[in-house]
C-alpha cells in the first residue's frame, strides 16, 4: 500500500466549481499513477475553512468513486495557511515504490509540496 497526495486550489466557493477542480485533480491522480478505481482502499479530503459550499467527497461520487470509501474533514484555520484550498490522500493498493508515485498539485497548492509538485511538470 502506498499513500498519494493531491491538492488544488479552488477559485470561488460554489459547489459546481469546487465539483469541478476536485474531479480534475483526481482524474489527474489517477492518470498519472496508472490507477483503477479498485486499487484505491480510500480518499481521505480535506478543504480550507473558506470551502463550505460542497462535500469534496461528493464531487468524487459524481464521478463514480460509489465504492471507494470516502472520507472528508477541515483543515485548521492557520495563519498565512493557503486559502481555498482541497487536499486528498489516496490509499492505494499498489506495487510501486514511493518514489514512483505522482503526487499531483494543482493551482497555487504547488507551494505546499514544491518537492513533490515537481513530478506533474516531468
Amino acid at each position: 500500500m502506498q499513500g498519494i497526495r493531491g491538492a488544488i486550489t479552488v477559485g470561488e466557493n460554489k459547489k459546481e466549481i469546487i465539483f469541478e477542480a476536485v474531479q480534475d485533480l483526481l482524474n489527474q491522480l489517477v492518470e498519472k499513477n496508472d490507477l483503477a478505481l479498485s486499487d484505491i482502499g480510500a480518499a481521505i479530503f480535506s478543504a480550507t475553512p473558506d470551502l463550505n459550499a460542497a462535500f469534496p467527497a461528493a464531487a468524487a461520487r459524481k464521478i463514480g468513486w460509489n465504492l471507494v470509501p470516502l472520507f472528508g474533514t477541515q483543515e485548521l484555520d492557520v495563519e498565512n495557511g493557503l486559502d481555498m484550498c482541497v487536499r486528498v490522500l489516496l490509499l492505494v493498493n499498489t506495487d510501486k515504490k514511493q518514489e514512483e508515485i505522482a503526487h499531483v498539485y494543482l493551482g497555487e497548492s504547488n507551494c505546499l509540496r514544491p518537492d513533490l509538485a515537481k513530478n506533474i511538470l516531468d
